[in-house]
């Protein structure tokens, strides 16, 4: 038996016996566990936490039906003429220039055989000036109306009256897609099957705020990956893929079919989908990226974003009504239908939370059951549920990270739910922001927050009445409630982490890009690998603590296989990594050109964030991590130039023997070793001909000969180092100092120099293997 096969075998064990203990678990919890004799609330409770429950399994044993057979389309082979027209809409209401340019920028790099053939729209909701600017410089065509009626679905109705092409991409604002997204897509139209669309992940090039908030970003995946690369894909099974609104190819036919994007309803993407597959379209989710953009950077936007998803699912059920849709089949109803019940997660968070601490903190009983029974028959549904949740999910999710984003989310979200469920729609939709916001609403983040600290005290007062009871009744009958308390208590302490937020420090996105790069200044060139880029500069390791101006700009180059950007820059920053050297430059003159390539070496990529879930940590690494990392003291970057820890005797004119503590090429700190003091001006002998001129000398506390037994501490100066241009330039001086860096003796470092004796400058080698740049 192949690994295919046993995989398929193991995978199907595997919800087999998942489905089997949950309906096991079910008939007991509904025969044998609701506490009927003890009271009119207690029934009312341990009923509500049944139906709570059976939602829940609803919900899973879909997914894993779903699961169990991954079905993807097949791709044709199209000839290059054969490639149709497509219209590419950019549904745009009031996001700033700089963020629709970067998206435009990505639309018009999109590889196609026939460039002509790709039209792409800026549909502006907005009717700005700017924006018909931006369009125009550009060449991209400009699309307005009126009046904004219907909100996106409205803009890109009108937007359809103004184009011809038989299939449309829909790309949100934030969203730059990669330069293969037409020419890998597009194809799946071409074949026998009458597709209506093809739904692509909503991936981000930054973390998003659980990732940011928890300190998780080399951690967890993308909360979202979870929808995208796992429950879309295993919807193509019963051809139940929920549109998603953006990164979407869909068919200009089967929008006409249905009258164009659904209006009347706040999330339109959701019931269009629905629409088309009622016609008998095939829709498609591919779990490879082919665009990126931004998660909301903020709190009060996450929750405007989440609370516009669950009304609009729940008002498209009951406005389409989903039951009753003909040309729906059973599976397809049974799919959408748990993808509404979905948004019910935050009471049936709700009832998961409360319902230990009503029976160990208020004494009420929710559910009747002895330690026995629950090892029979609750802990196997438990432990077959999150091993088949992080299988299945190729370990993207985990029963743990679910409940912690259901929690964080849950009591934000119970008003709207609740009052959508009885048709209390909200009248005004919002877009969620997405720009950056450097004035974070503490005081929003903190009334968020007051729900779960009240739940955390409530759960410590039952978790140490529980401690006390079973060791009073010498009894392991409150152990599971113990183990539901302690698990509540950690996802609430997780989601309080959350709530309190994190510090913005940077401008722009950092991304991780290894790359080839150059530094040049004053005819010197250094070749290098960048570290990480951003729209506002770059980083790279060097070996070498390499001299390079602080007061001059420097150009950089940066070359990828398909492109190559120029900007001048200024270090901002240096800073000592082991052995190694980090610079961080900010971008300061670009042009046009340049910057469009920088965005594309930026975003015609897939984005470097976890895939998958980090095994080696657990629940205590995860609070561990917040609390240390929290209330860590922030760095200052203000070191531009690279400190050398020198520590050595060296000779001066004026005194004798003294101590170079440390130097940056520019500054030198000395101490005096026979005196207690040293002069104003000095003259440091490096060697028989090299020598530092050092002037303005000013007393420092030099932290590191704070010792009792120093009787010189207090006699150390931080001094200018005046002919310090000529000594950059001097070969023998470059290597003594790279021979300071503790990790290169005098001849090594002269070996990684190459001596241009014409130019007379100094040119870094470019040898990986010495250099060993990352």
């Amino acid at each position: 038996m192949d690994n295919q096969k046993k995989n398929k075998l193991k995978k199907e064990l595997l919800i087999l016996a998942t489905v089997l203990s949950s309906i096991i678990y079910l008939t007991w919890r509904i025969f044998f566990t609701i506490p009927f004799e003890y009271g009119i609330l207690s029934t009312i409770l341990g009923v509500l936490l049944l139906i709570v429950e059976v939602i829940g399994m609803f919900e899973a044993i879909v997914h894993y039906q779903q699961m169990s057979n991954i079905v993807y389309p097949e791709k044709p082979i199209v000839e290059d003429e054969k490639f149709p027209h497509v219209d590419v809409f950019i549904a745009t209401y009031n996001e700033p220039v700089d963020l629709i340019y970067k998206t435009i920028n990505g639309c018009i790099n999109m590889d196609y055989p026939e460039k002509s053939k790709v039209h792409v729209y800026l549909c502006d909701d907005l009717n700005r000036s700017e924006m018909k600017s931006l369009a125009d410089s550009m060449g991209i065509n400009y699309v307005t109306r009126e009046e904004n009626t219907y909100a996106k679905a409205g803009n890109l109705n009108n937007a359809m009256k103004y184009s011809s092409s038989p299939i449309i991409l829909t790309l949100d604002a934030d969203m730059i897609p990669k330069h293969d997204f037409l020419i890998s897509c597009v194809p799946y139209f071409m074949g026998e099957e009458k597709i209506g669309f093809i739904q692509t992940p909503q991936s981000f090039y930054n973390p998003d705020l659980f990732q940011y908030n928890l300190f998780s970003e080399n951690r967890i995946p993308n909360e979202q990956d979870y929808f995208y690369r796992d429950v879309q894909v295993s919807k193509n099974k019963t051809n139940s893929v929920i549109y998603g609104g953006t990164n979407t190819l869909i068919s200009r036919e089967a929008l006409e079919e249905i009258g164009g994007f659904f209006t009347g309803v706040i999330t339109e993407d959701f019931a269009t989908g629905i629409q088309i597959q009622s016609k008998g379209y095939k829709c498609y989710a591919l779990d490879e990226i082919y665009a990126s953009g931004l998660s909301p950077s903020d709190l009060k936007s996450l929750i405007k974003q989440r609370k516009r998803w669950a009304r609009g699912c729940i008002q498209t059920g009951r406005k389409v009504n989903i039951l009753f849709k003909k040309g729906l089949n059973l599976k397809q109803k049974i799919s959408y239908i748990s993808s509404i019940s979905y948004w019910y997660s935050g009471l049936k968070r709700f009832m998961y939370i409360i319902s230990p601490i009503m029976f160990s903190t208020f004494g009420i009983m929710v559910v009747k059951c002895s330690f026995i029974e629950v090892l029979i028959f609750w802990l196997p549904m438990y432990l077959f549920s999150d091993l088949s949740l992080k299988y299945l999910s190729n370990n993207i999710r985990s029963t743990k990270w679910t409940n912690i984003y259901e929690t964080i989310l849950f009591m934000a979200l119970i008003p709207s739910v609740v009052l959508e469920t009885f048709g209390l729609s909200e009248k005004k939709f919002e877009v969620t922001k997405k720009n950056k916001d450097k004035d974070n609403d503490k005081l929003y983040n903190f009334i968020q927050a007051i729900p779960h600290m009240i739940l955390s005290i409530l759960t410590t007062i039952g978790i140490g009445n529980c401690v006390m009871a079973t060791f009073e009744q010498n009894t392991v009958t409150y152990v599971v409630i113990l183990f539901w308390l302690c698990t509540n208590l950690y996802n609430l302490l997780m989601s309080i982490f959350f709530m309190l937020g994190r510090k913005a420090y940077r401008n722009y996105e950092r991304i991780h890009v290894e790359t080839s790069c150059t530094i040049s200044y004053d005819n010197k060139t250094i070749n290098c690998v960048t570290n990480d880029i951003s729209e506002g500069g770059m980083a790279t390791i060097l070996d070498l603590p390499v001299y390079i101006p602080q007061d001059k700009l420097v150009t950089i180059n940066i070359y990828t296989d398909v492109y190559r950007t120029e900007f001048k820059a200024k270090v901002v920053h240096v800073d000592n990594i082991k052995d190694k050297w980090k610079y961080a430059f900010t971008l300061k003159e670009i042009k046009e050109n340049d910057k469009r390539n920088l965005y594309h070496i930026l975003y015609d990529r897939e984005p470097i964030m976890p895939k998958n879930l980090d095994d080696n940590l657990s629940s205590f690494d995860d609070i561990r991590i917040n609390l240390l990392k929290r209330y860590k003291k922030g760095t200052s970057f203000n070191r531009r130039l690279a400190r050398i820890d020198v520590d050595k005797k060296l000779k001066s004119l004026e005194q004798g023997h003294i101590k170079l503590l440390n130097y940056n090429y520019e500054y030198a700190a000395i101490q005096a070793l026979h005196s207690i003091s040293l002069p104003e001006n000095i003259t440091v002998q490096v060697n028989d001909d090299i020598y530092l001129k050092c002037v303005e000398g000013k007393e420092i506390d030099y932290g590191k000969t704070n010792k009792k037994n120093d009787t010189n501490r207090n006699c150390i100066k931080l001094y200018r180092v005046e002919n310090y241009n000529q000594l950059v330039k001097n070969e023998e001086f470059i290597s003594i100092v790279y021979s300071w860096n503790n990790y290169f003796n005098t001849d090594r470092a002269k070996q990684l120099i190459n001596i241009d004796m014409q130019t007379n400058s100094v040119k870094h080698s470019l040898e990986f293997d010495e250099m060993n740049y990352i």
